[in-house]
């Protein structure tokens, strides 16, 4: 299986001045404990890592010194996530058939969720790891008025991998830039070209880390998951 890491995000709802893939968490980088659980699934076997020139140097330290068993290929990225996956699947090896798509910043996802998203890609030509909602959701207007609150049981919160075929999935990168659509993930471009998404069930821990709050939680679930070790 193939993995694209898109990882060219900046650090503004961080607060921070630089990427925040590259701040620290329990000793290293963010973006090191995504890397090594990706590397740890055996479903894995090339990695893409999507990335910005002003980065590299950084990035290239951060597997010198993981020394990972699995090939890592820096793929340079666009102006936005969706301009960055695009360049991601272009850099894929000619032998690519499908392809697992993860943020950067989901750094608590476990090797095996990896290895289940491969492993349902197998049935279906596309999947999102995903949980179902615990909130109850409300839609609101411009002026903040509650104007629906919809079934609870629908809904379901999307997460990362995102797994898909190769050719439908460039196939819908394609249609997307031509008639400029903005989404903000893979499973979007699908679902606009008619082509059925799959759930895969995620994982409770598996948040991405876009504020300080949120570094402090992965710091205590990676805290947990070493004293369970």
């Amino acid at each position: 299986m193939h993995l694209l890491i898109p990882a060219a995000g900046v650090g503004r709802r961080m607060g921070s001045d630089r990427n925040k893939l590259l701040l620290p968490l329990r000793g290293q980088p963010i973006l090191a404990w995504t890397l090594q659980a990706a590397a740890a699934s055996p479903s894995i076997e090339w990695i893409g890592l999507i990335c910005q020139e002003v980065d590299k140097s950084d990035l290239l330290t951060i597997l010198e010194n993981l020394q990972l068993a699995k090939p890592v290929v820096l793929v340079l990225g666009g102006e936005t996530r969706q301009a960055s996956v695009y360049n991601g699947l272009q850099a894929l090896p000619p032998t690519a058939a499908q392809v697992l798509i993860h943020d950067g910043a989901r750094c608590l996802a476990t090797p095996d969720l990896f290895d289940r998203c491969a492993a349902a890609l197998q049935t279906c030509p596309g999947l999102i790891a995903a949980i179902p909602v615990k909130d109850t959701i409300k839609i609101v207007n411009g002026e903040g008025i509650v104007t629906a609150t919809p079934d609870r049981s629908d809904l379901w919160a999307a997460q990362t991998p995102q797994g898909f075929h190769v050719a439908p999935l460039k196939a819908a990168h394609d249609e997307g830039k031509a008639k400029n659509w903005a989404v903000t993930d893979d499973a979007a471009l699908f679902e606009k070209v008619g082509l059925p998404v799959k759930i895969v069930p995620g994982e409770e821990t598996n948040l991405k880390v876009t504020t300080p709050e949120d570094l402090k939680i992965a710091d205590s679930v990676l805290s947990d998951r070493e004293i369970a070790a």
